[in-house]
């Protein structure tokens, strides 16, 4: 698949230790394996001139007190706490001074972030969107930038969940109703 480097942007969805690394709360053999192909893809990005968004999952250690029903941390477990270890990127993933760094709150990359006026402001159409966990924040932020007229590009074999069945579904989930499939070594900048 050949995207142009100058109306596209790669998007690392939580790519961070709480996630992908054993001792991470959230640990899943399958984000610490999605590691090197979202690492290869950003490199093949950045030699293109292409735009590279991370994104963080980050809760202040207050987020879900006065909740109603929305609350990560009944659902979860206390994960990614703003300011720890398990919120940072993993260090394969070193962002640099050109990258945009998104701080979420929730799954969706887009909700209450400065993702949407970013794609804008610098004429990003179409989105290749790698990272973890395929049926929760990759998902989430995948629909909504098709809800928003972007193009969603999901690189299946750069994405991690923490189990395959999760990632099928939430992979044929997209394709069905509003992004695409590639694989990394379809993806070509140019």
């Amino acid at each position: 698949m050949q995207v142009d480097p100058d109306s596209t942007a790669v998007v690392v969805v939580d790519m961070q230790n709480g996630f992908c690394h054993p001792d991470g709360s959230l640990y899943a053999p399958g984000s610490e394996a999605a590691i090197d192909p979202c690492a290869t893809l950003v490199a093949r990005a950045r030699d293109a001139d292409t735009p590279v968004v991370f994104t963080r999952d980050v809760h202040p250690p207050e987020q879900f007190e006065d909740a109603h029903y929305y609350d990560e941390f009944d659902r979860w477990g206390e994960h990614v706490v703003e300011g720890s270890w398990e919120a940072e990127l993993v260090e394969e993933l070193d962002p640099t001074d050109e990258d945009l760094v998104v701080v979420k709150h929730t799954y969706d990359a887009f909700y209450q972030t400065q993702l949407e006026g970013y794609l804008e402001s610098h004429g990003i159409d179409d989105l290749v969107i790698v990272g973890t966990l395929a049926n929760v924040c990759v998902l989430h932020t995948a629909s909504s930038a098709g809800l928003r007229d972007y193009r969603p590009v999901l690189v299946e074999d750069a994405v991690g969940a923490i189990e395959d069945d999760h990632r099928e579904y939430a992979l044929e989930h997209a394709d069905f109703l509003f992004g695409e499939l590639t694989a990394l070594d379809d993806v070509t900048f140019a």
